[in-house]
């Protein structure tokens, strides 16, 4: 049954449940809030700062709510700017602010900060309360290849222990202490490296402020570009291409593929190639042994293993079905064994002045890099990972708009072009996608006759599809998950022996690399974009003269001149990895113990 109230005079209809603040957004009507995000579902309401004046039908008095968590009445009227308003919204933010660390100007989210423009939208000239003792006790974690945490800058708006909760699933994030004292923690007071925390990143992205964040690795790159002694190779992944440009104002999911090619030279980088080219070689690698796990008897169903998100989910939670992951590395970490041996090679540099830099919308791929199983003789085959976020502050801060760059083409002969099926696999189902159209031509000696398998896209978040591959061959049962919740869902069926499925895809974040922990965030929804850049991908894929891995003519070369065939010894030796059983046993303190009491209740 539809209601009417009104809002700042203006009549408004709203159903049954629906809030104050619901109903304001959809009408145009402006209230801060630093707690709520458009598409996360039952706003805590812990930051107090979306107060509104109401008055109820019948009565004549005037009430200041918070109008995240007061639902409209029939006949309410609502003032989002009265001096009672504003007088509390200021005194909130001075608040806010007095146990905060205010060392705006070296934080990693200064000019992008929800908690500096609240303070600008309730005219907050100057703070009368600052209490650094508080905020200095609090913690700074950097114990994580990817993520840093650094609670004197939380506002315990409490957005990343619901993501990590209700969206992953992993519930690495707990509440403890109380008052002034309360902290958003690790569970079982761990370092984060140390916790069940994989690096997907998700939680950075809710963030209002610099708490959470990307570990920078900006000054490490620069370095490497001002040493006339180091040649610098860069990569970029297929979801940066569809992406960077929204944090230079352009629409989400612009292509900006040539631009970045452009603007990488513009830096000084030596060499510039597109992770494309090895996403195809993951394809011939992982499908080559997907169907020798099929003929021999292997084990069954196979995961794909681009994702480090995923990687790491596994290692910590299901180790038991770790033979079942694809053991050919992700398309960085091929990308990164390819340049430091076929490329070095090819351009007669000396391997040990090369520097290799990505450009992943993942954090995870930061902690990727670092695996002991990704270094030959102590040197990393990938050195430093840069995520979307930091490579637009990187042109920022060398006065480079991305914007206004005429686009460029890679200049290399040996590792520089790519498929379409290459392009997809920045989104989830674009990897089981890939290898369906090559697989299919393996097994059956013809293209897909459909080369768009819209079986396995969409976005539920598990989906599954049957191929027909004839020639005696049996159906091939295929699925799809993106978000750990999903993953937990087909890792326990896995398990359990219940999967009637031979390969399963599977991404850590929502959307695949399109919501990557590194991607641009916003401030008005926490996965906004990603579908807009997944659809980007696809119109990728459909312009390639190219669509298939295989049909790669320099993919072809690679195998002829270096690797021989797909799964050969030597393939084996750089494209593939091995896994490791990193489940950890708890063993609880007394104040351990209690924190988890006190998280629960």
């Amino acid at each position: 049954m539809t209601m009417t109230a009104t809002i700042n005079g203006k009549p408004v209809e709203f159903a049954a449940d629906e809030t104050i603040l619901g109903v304001a957004k959809r009408y145009g009507h402006f209230i801060p809030t630093l707690c709520e995000m458009a598409d996360l579902d039952h706003t805590p309401g812990t930051c107090r700062v979306c107060l509104v004046e109401i008055q109820r039908q019948g009565d004549a008095s005037r009430q200041v709510v918070t109008a995240c968590n007061t639902p409209m009445e029939t006949g309410m009227a609502v003032l989002t700017r009265t001096p009672a308003v504003r007088e509390q919204q200021r005194l909130q933010v001075e608040l806010l602010l007095a146990d905060h660390n205010q060392d705006c100007a070296v934080c990693i989210r200064h000019g992008n900060c929800e908690l500096q423009d609240v303070a600008q939208f309730v005219g907050l000239q100057q703070s009368r309360y600052h209490y650094p003792h508080f905020y200095k006790q609090r913690t700074r974690d950097d114990s994580s290849a990817a993520i840093v945490r650094d609670m004197s800058k939380c506002i315990r708006c409490l957005r990343c222990v619901k993501v990590c909760r209700e969206i992953q699933g992993t519930d690495a994030l707990v509440i403890t202490e109380k008052g002034l004292a309360t902290e958003i923690s690790v569970r079982d007071s761990l370092p984060l490296g140390d916790s069940d925390c994989v690096a997907c990143g998700q939680c950075i992205l809710v963030c209002p402020v610099g708490a959470l964040a990307e570990r920078d690795n900006t000054e490490t790159v620069i370095d490497y570009l001002y040493d006339p002694q180091t040649v610098t190779v860069f990569q970029f992944a297929p979801a940066i291409r569809v992406a960077l440009g929204e944090s230079f104002n352009m629409p989400a999911g612009t292509n900006v593929e040539g631009q970045i090619v452009t603007a990488l030279k513009h830096l000084g980088g030596d060499v510039v190639l597109d992770t494309n080219f090895t996403a195809d070689l993951v394809i011939m690698e992982e499908g080559t042994e997907l169907l020798r796990r099929i003929a021999d008897g292997g084990r069954l169903p196979m995961f794909t293993s681009c994702c480090p998100g995923w990687i790491n989910f596994t290692e910590k939670n299901f180790p038991e079905i770790l033979p079942h992951i694809s053991t050919t590395r992700s398309p960085q970490q091929c990308f990164g064994s390819m340049a430091k041996t076929y490329l070095a090679q090819e351009m007669g540099i000396d391997a040990r002045r090369m520097r290799v830099v990505s450009i992943m919308p993942c954090t995870a791929k930061k902690e990727e890099a670092r695996r002991p199983e990704f270094q030959t003789s102590g040197a990393p085959d990938v050195d430093v990972v840069l995520t979307t976020r930091e490579f637009a502050r990187l042109l920022e801060r060398e006065g480079i708009d991305l914007a206004g760059l005429p686009p460029s083409v890679y200049d290399n002969p040996w590792m520089g072009d790519y498929s379409g099926a290459a392009a997809i696999f920045g989104t989830t189902g674009g990897v089981m996608e890939a290898a369906l159209r090559t697989v299919h031509k393996v097994v059956t000696g013809s293209e897909l006759a459909s080369i768009e398998f819209e079986a396995v896209r969409g976005n539920d978040q598990v989906r599954e599809a049957t191929v027909d591959l004839k020639n005696g061959t049996p159906p091939l049962k295929v699925a799809v998950a993106h978000s750990l919740k999903a993953a937990r869902q087909v890792a326990e069926m896995v398990k359990s022996g219940a999967s009637p499925y031979h390969f399963i895809e599977v991404m850590a974040c929502p959307g695949g690399c399109m919501g990557g922990g590194g991607q641009p965030r916003s401030k008005k929804a926490y996965q906004a974009g990603w579908q807009q850049r997944q659809a980007a991908l696809y119109d990728i894929d459909r312009e390639r003269p190219v669509r298939q891995s295989h049909n790669n003519p320099l993919i072809g070369k690679i195998y002829d001149a270096f690797l021989g065939e797909p799964n050969s010894h030597r393939a084996h030796d750089l494209l593939h990895t091995t896994y490791r059983d990193r489940r950890r046993t708890v063993r609880h303190t007394m104040k351990a113990i209690w924190q988890e009491i006190e998280a629960r209740c």
